[in-house]
């Protein structure tokens, strides 16, 4: 019988439990170890993986003899610290939540982390595994005949609670460009099979968390903004994103144009949080859109209702988690890199310095 792949957790708050459910769909997955402080959270980790033993720290989860990875998904201020006590203390392979890094100032942590970690880590970017978007992805080329233009528009609810309310403040999530963009920049680098040479961006807070405070502060993350991206190789990319647009019939829109005719990806939004309850969610699907000589098509990818019911992330969990549990039972390598997860994270980082200064951002020459 083949042995158990056993997993110890950094982190089990929304995102951690979402991991860990959908590993609980895994055969022959097990999660060994927890480690999060917060009482809450902990009671709730502890009803969907009844076997992990709760720790007090990394160190002491690290002396679980069985495990095999570790999942790191704290608030992400603390991602890049807790990946370097992993390093220095027993390496072993690791999915880190994105973003990767949150500072600028980081890059020579994250560059050493690059070229000395001795284990495979995998970034969870879980865009890449939505249904239509795996979908439009292996379509591109052939629909496309060359990428021109990369279009990504997310309007959706606004961001969630969560512990000690971490998420309101740029300081511990790097921004919003960073914390929920940098998926969409992995995407956009995936796509065009390039590096960002300009970033240009607007943003800014309209509507969300302007009447909160949390220790006498009002939250200072945005809730809107534009990104224009250039490519090394010349393509062009845009971002829309709209954090008070929970109404929307689909929450990401993915545009490709090609020579030869665009692909759409459009994906809905966590049936939760779906506002017009008379009637149902649309289905995720992807259009084909030659330029001459044949009709559209439109190409349904429905998603498990099992699978939907245990993340907000349209399957895409659970995909992500069967293949990093293959690369491990196989020994390969990861399909989204810590080179990937620093890039996307820097071209987030520039959105952030330009909506805040009004530059556009030569990648050349920003950190």
């Amino acid at each position: 019988m083949a042995k158990k792949l056993n997993y110890g957790f950094v982190g089990c708050g929304m995102m951690g439990q979402e991991h860990i459910k959908n590993i609980n769909l895994i055969k022959g997955s097990n999660v060994a170890g927890i480690f999060e402080p917060d009482k809450k959270m902990r009671e709730k980790a502890s009803i969907i993986a009844p076997n992990a033993s709760h720790v007090e720290s990394i160190q002491e989860l690290l002396g679980i003899k069985s495990l095999d990875c570790v999942v790191i998904a704290s608030p992400n201020n603390l991602h890049l610290e807790q990946f370097e006590e992993i390093a220095a203390t027993h390496p072993i392979p690791v999915m880190i939540e994105k973003p990767l890094f949150t500072n600028s100032a980081d890059d020579k942590r994250i560059s050493n982390l690059i070229s000395s970690y001795p284990k495979p880590v995998w970034v969870a970017m879980e865009y890449r595994y939505m249904p239509p978007i795996a979908c439009l992805l292996e379509k591109i080329e052939q629909v496309t005949d060359g990428v021109s233009m990369v279009s990504i528009k997310e309007h959706r609810f606004p961001f969630l609670t969560k512990v000690n309310n971490w998420n309101r403040f740029n300081r511990n999530s790097g921004g919003t460009f960073v914390e929920k963009c940098c998926h969409f920049f992995d995407l956009m680098r995936l796509i065009t099979k390039s590096e960002a040479k300009k970033v240009m961006a607007l943003s800014g807070q309209a509507v969300n968390h302007k009447d909160e405070k949390y220790d006498g502060i009002t939250p200072d993350i945005d809730d809107h903004g534009y990104v224009l991206i250039e490519f090394e190789n010349g393509i062009k990319g845009m971002l829309e994103l709209c954090m008070f647009a929970e109404g929307s019939r689909y929450q990401e829109e993915i545009s490709v144009v090609g020579k030869s005719g665009k692909i759409e990806a459009l994906v809905p939004g966590p049936g939760r949080f779906w506002q017009h309850k008379t009637h149902p969610q649309p289905t995720p699907q992807v259009v084909i859109s030659p330029r001459e000589g044949k009709p559209v098509q439109f190409i349904d990818t429905p998603v498990d209702t099992v699978l939907l019911n245990v993340g907000d992330h349209n399957g895409a969990t659970y995909f992500q988690h069967a293949n990093f549990a293959k690369m491990l039972k196989e020994q390969s390598q990861p399909e989204v890199s810590l080179k990937d997860g620093y890039a996307a994270v820097k071209i987030a980082l520039a959105a952030q310095k330009s909506a805040a200064t009004g530059e556009t951002i030569d990648m050349q020459h920003f950190f």
